[in-house]
């Protein structure tokens, strides 16, 4: 039998705003703003779920989890990508890496990195050994630069038996 390798990429983005909680991998960052969205607006988890989906060939998180569905309102994205997890596993494929680049020119989340390793790990069941996650501004650049938003890029490598 041969090894079935695949690779998906995972993009997302949310605007900050006040009254909100700031998710990123599962963790809360003390923060004046958090991520606005139907979820809690993890745009991290929400890259890893797109990329897992992208990598088994299937549709993306929206088409899982509406932002016009009721039932997804303000849902922990961990669940979000502990189903995107399953839906890959029923597929036979598990994930072997995934690497990560989150930007936000505000707040400086590199304290947090350890955090979210050992939340997405757990969702995952993969050793954080697995995740890397790296943070970087946007040069006060644009939108993203100019702390309006945090966005998440997210690449996974998926393994099975073919």
């Amino acid at each position: 039998m041969s090894q079935n390798i695949r690779i998906g990429h995972g993009y997302d983005v949310h605007c900050l705003i006040e009254g909100r909680n700031l998710i990123l991998g599962g963790v809360t960052i003390p923060h004046s703003k958090g991520l606005d969205g139907h979820s809690d607006a993890d745009c991290l988890t929400h890259a890893v779920a797109d990329a897992i989906l992208g990598a088994a060939s299937l549709p993306d998180i929206g088409t899982y989890f509406s932002n016009t569905d009721p039932a997804n309102k303000d849902m922990d994205s961990q669940v979000i990508l502990r189903n995107v997890n399953s839906e890959a596993s029923t597929r036979g494929l598990r994930v072997v890496n995934i690497d990560c680049t989150v930007i936000a020119q505000e707040p400086k989340i590199a304290s947090y990195i350890g955090q979210m390793k050992i939340i997405l790990g757990r969702t995952l069941d993969i050793p954080t050994t697995c995740i890397g996650i790296k943070a970087t501004t946007h040069e006060g650049l644009d939108s993203l630069g100019r702390g309006e938003g945090i966005a998440a890029h997210a690449v996974v490598l998926l393994a099975g038996q073919e």
